[in-house]
């Protein structure tokens, strides 16, 4: 329940041979197209800041901590999670396993020790069944968890990245989230698919 969605059969295959981004993510050595999407995001937020502490929720395969990683040229300590497993990157240490068990939650909470996270990025999404109704509740729980865990372990200053997609519940998630942060912006970043519910919701500097 916490991988980005995967597409099966042929005519997401043709899709993904299509696509520009995908593209250009095999030429430039990024594990998936999903990296353009954060690097859009951090051209206009200037997120990342050498010597930071990064948690990247639904990692896998990977291109958000690679991302994070070259750009502060491995000045960064990434704690990563999925379901799936991951290869290794420099600066990253990951976890395989389900976010929403709390056996996982207290492994990740030591694996960031008594540091308090600069950034929390979250990726995640559930197994996507075609069905809104299902879908959205799932997507919006995993939305709330990550909050959660930003209330945990973000530091006073952080900042927060967290896929959504439009529907029921994201407006009151967007006016919880203005709560705890000095600012929030809604974004879609253009490597997003046009067809895409999918938004980024970008909060700076927490207040809690």
């Amino acid at each position: 329940m916490l991988s980005k969605p995967r597409g099966t059969g042929l005519s997401w295959q043709r899709r993904q041979e299509r696509d520009p981004y995908v593209q250009h993510a095999r030429r430039d050595g990024w594990r998936s197209r999903a990296v353009y999407k954060l690097e859009q995001i951090d051209q206009k937020e200037r997120l990342l800041k050498p010597d930071m502490l990064c948690v990247d929720l639904g990692s896998a395969p990977g291109s958000w901590s690679q991302y994070v990683s070259e750009k502060l040229n491995g000045r960064v300590r990434i704690v990563a999670i999925d379901l799936l497993p991951m290869d290794d990157l420099t600066s990253v240490e990951f976890i395989q396993g389900d976010f929403t068990e709390d056996k996982i939650l207290s492994e990740m909470r030591n694996a960031i020790g008594e540091s308090s996270v600069d950034l929390v990025m979250s990726d995640m999404a559930p197994n996507i069944s075609g069905n809104r109704a299902v879908d959205q509740p799932r997507s919006m729980y995993l939305a709330e968890l990550a909050m959660d865990f930003c209330r945990q372990v973000l530091r006073p200053g952080g900042n927060f990245v967290c896929k959504l997609f439009q529907g029921e519940g994201i407006d009151q998630f967007i006016v919880a989230t203005r709560v705890a942060f000095e600012r929030v912006k809604v974004m879609k970043p253009k490597a997003s698919r046009p067809g895409s519910r999918e938004v980024y919701l970008v909060a700076r500097n927490y207040q809690l």
